[in-house]
């Protein structure tokens, strides 16, 4: 399923395809709908710009205690490698 955004549209917003690409993907990440990787994803930026948009825009990083115990145990997992 594709959504397809006329030029009109973005013209009338006074929005390009990207601005709105990130708008949309900022969105739905402070929604909790899309997590960081899927929205910087489909904003089509890198994990330090999508964060300075975050900021930019006022939205704070959602870092819970799942997340904490997946980096913990990634941690884990690279001290074991060595």
């Amino acid at each position: 399923m594709s959504i397809v955004i006329s030029d009109e549209l973005l013209r009338a917003a006074a929005y390009t395809e990207q601005d709105f690409r990130i708008e949309l993907a900022v969105h739905l990440y402070d929604l909790e709908r899309l997590s960081m990787g899927q929205a910087r994803n489909f904003a089509g930026l890198d994990q330090i710009s999508f964060q300075r948009e975050l900021a930019r825009r006022g939205v704070y990083i959602k870092y819970g205690e799942e997340q904490l115990e997946e980096d913990l145990r990634a941690i884990e997992e690279m001290k074991q490698l060595r």
